[in-house]
């Protein structure tokens, strides 16, 4: 279990000394009534405290809470401060800083989602950055987004590469020849997985998991195979999987 650390304030009033003490409280639910207080009485002398509570803070809900309570001060003071954090040294705050900018959504924070962050090593810093990339990029710059966001398919495990099939489609169409192109990879990985994003892109209703089987079929069997052949894809002709097909597919493991 991740060590809870205490954190002083600058401000020693009563109210915001028990509200610090709390905030490095072992109970995780008098922590969370904590960062709900803070929000519920925002007050610039607690932005400190609660930015470096979410660097460290080990549970979701309270980390969620304490982010909440930053988007109730003034973004004036509060930008300037969370933007430290997308270069410190912890994944957790880089995420945690990221998430907090999207519940902000202030779009002068585009500029502060760079190539790093957008290709951090830490999974979870990286998908972070896809939706708050997606939520913030002004329309003239979409195409950059995209071919930063497409040498990235085929990465990670399923809940990474759903991520960034949902963040390239929520780009709409200026995706549709980059992943085209990508759905022609020499990679059967990267082709399965550009191959699945544009299939939803096509149709949003299709779930992911059927469109990578299908997206599969296609890198195994060519367009014009898997046109011919019958298939389980929600949308596709036919209803069931060729046996040459299955038998081919773990190559493409998406």
């Amino acid at each position: 279990m991740q060590e809870v650390v205490p954190i002083n304030t600058t401000d020693g009033t009563p109210q915001n000394t028990r509200v610090t003490d709390a905030l490095s409280a072992k109970d995780s639910s008098v922590r969370l009534q904590a960062a709900l207080a803070a929000g519920s009485n925002p007050h610039p002398a607690y932005l400190e405290t609660l930015v470096e509570r979410c660097a460290v803070e080990p549970d979701f809900f309270v980390r969620d809470m304490l982010s909440w309570a930053l988007t109730r001060l003034s973004p004036e003071i509060t930008l300037p401060r969370i933007r430290r954090e997308l270069d410190s040294e912890r994944a957790q705050a880089r995420s945690q800083a990221l998430h907090t900018l999207s519940k902000i959504g202030d779009k002068r924070a585009w500029a502060w989602i760079t190539r790093d962050l957008l290709r951090d090593t830490d999974g979870e810093v990286a998908r972070t950055a896809w939706r708050v990339a997606v939520a913030l990029v002004p329309e003239d710059e979409k195409e950059d987004l995209v071919d930063e966001l497409v040498p990235q398919l085929g990465r990670g495990d399923r809940e990474m590469r759903l991520s960034l099939s949902r963040a390239l489609v929520d780009l709409g169409d200026v995706i549709k020849s980059a992943v085209r192109k990508a759905a022609a990879h020499p990679d059967p990985v990267v082709a399965a997985h550009a191959g699945a994003t544009e299939l939803l892109r096509q149709n949003p209703e299709t779930g992911f998991d059927a469109a990578v089987e299908e997206a599969k079929r296609v890198v195994v069997l060519g367009p014009e195979g898997a046109a011919a052949a019958p298939s389980a894809a929600p949308g596709a002709a036919g209803t069931t999987n060729t046996a040459d097909a299955g038998n081919g597919m773990e190559a493409a493991g998406c």
